[in-house]
Order: structure tokens, then C-alpha cells, then sequence
């Protein structure tokens, strides 16, 4: 197995890193409320999605009962 002679300095380790960094996800304005949304996903505001109505499905909270064992 290969073994390196000499220790990588940072320099270079970043420079084949410098790919690796975080992009910045682009934002459309949602037609119907003009609020910023990640694109081809429902509107959380008003729910629409390309003029179609999609109630998106919201857990409520319930009281669970407590069993004793």
C-alpha cells in the first residue's frame, strides 16, 4: 500500500478541497403570494403548486394515553 513520504500541507489539501463548499439554493417568488419558496415545491404560505390547491397533511397533536406496566 502506498504511504507518503512527507505530510500534505493545508494549502494543498484545500485546493483539492475547494469543491466541497455549501452552494447558496436559489429561491422563485410563489405566483400566487409573492413569498420566496425553494423551486417545484408547494407554497407552505398558501399551499398552491403550479395553480393547483395541495393541503399538505399537518399531524395533530393528541393526547396519548399512559399505560402502566
Amino acid at each position: 500500500m502506498g504511504v507518503p513520504k512527507r505530510k500534505l500541507s493545508q494549502s494543498r489539501i484545500g485546493k483539492r478541497r475547494s469543491h466541497w463548499g455549501l452552494k447558496v439554493p436559489s429561491f422563485v417568488e410563489c405566483p400566487r403570494c409573492k413569498t420566496k419558496i425553494l423551486p417545484h415545491r408547494v407554497c407552505p404560505l398558501c399551499e398552491h403548486y403550479k395553480g393547483v390547491e395541495y393541503r399538505m397533511l399537518r399531524p395533530e397533536k393528541e393526547a396519548k394515553p399512559k399505560v402502566k406496566g
